[in-house]
């Protein structure tokens, strides 16, 4: 008797379900975070991180900026020759950064002068450019504007996060109010004499490879463990 091979049984193809507007919104926060997990953009995340609210106020603008950038760019894809697309994204961007620096200027003069030419440089920034050109050239309007906005958010996180740990293992303090035009100042944290037994290093330029280290190593870690676990 001849023996009757059985051919494999035929795999269903897969299809891929489109991200809702949720997953495309915060996917950027988490999964892809600009600073800890795509480790991009790290110019604003080592020099405006020495204080709380220097990095609160310059992830506010990166938020802004990414949200109307996204929203531009969408916009305009149709109509805008792939050829000169680079040209006019990198307009789109300058123009709105100016905008946004003008705005500091008048109505928050103190957080102007502490990031300085810094709020300019958002307009190289490769996570704003790079969500116009991967994400919002290729997208509707509202795609765009909630991955703009989630992305912001996810790299605002980051570098509050920085900003927090710099500052209060720094100095032992978190102040309030000095830079953000908030309409007090406080300092947080003063009761607890924490200041003797603070890293002066950590307010300092190595500060910030400090903590950005220390922090992407921690998440590596419970990545790690994770993956373990589904193994």
């Amino acid at each position: 008797m001849t023996e009757v091979k059985k051919l494999p049984a035929k795999k269903a193809p897969v299809v891929e379900t489109e991200p809702t507007l949720w997953e495309i919104f915060t996917k950027g926060i988490l999964k892809e975070n600009g600073i800890f997990v795509m480790v991009l953009g790290l110019c604003p995340a080592l020099a405006v991180t020495s204080t709380f609210e220097g990095a609160f106020g310059m992830g506010i603008l990166v938020i802004l900026v990414l949200t109307m950038t996204n929203t531009s760019v969408s916009l305009i894809r149709k109509v805008v020759p792939d050829t000169v697309r680079i040209p006019v994204y990198v307009i789109i961007i300058a123009t709105e950064v100016t905008i946004m620096k003008m705005l500091v200027d008048a109505f928050a003069p103190a957080l102007a002068q502490e990031l300085g030419v810094f709020i300019a440089l958002i307009t190289v920034n490769c996570v704003v450019f790079g969500r116009a050109e991967s994400f919002a050239s290729k997208n509707t309007v509202i795609k765009s504007m909630l991955d703009g906005t989630g992305v912001g958010i996810g790299f605002g996180l980051s570098l509050i996060t920085i900003g927090f740990f710099r500052e209060f293992l720094g100095t032992g303090t978190i102040v309030l109010g000095k830079t953000l035009p908030l309409g007090f100042e406080a300092t947080l944290f003063s009761g607890l004499g924490l200041g003797q037994y603070a890293f002066r290093v950590l307010v300092q330029p190595p500060g910030a490879f400090l903590v950005i280290g220390l922090i992407l190593a921690v998440i590596t870690v419970i990545r790690q463990k994770k993956g373990a676990k589904k193994a």
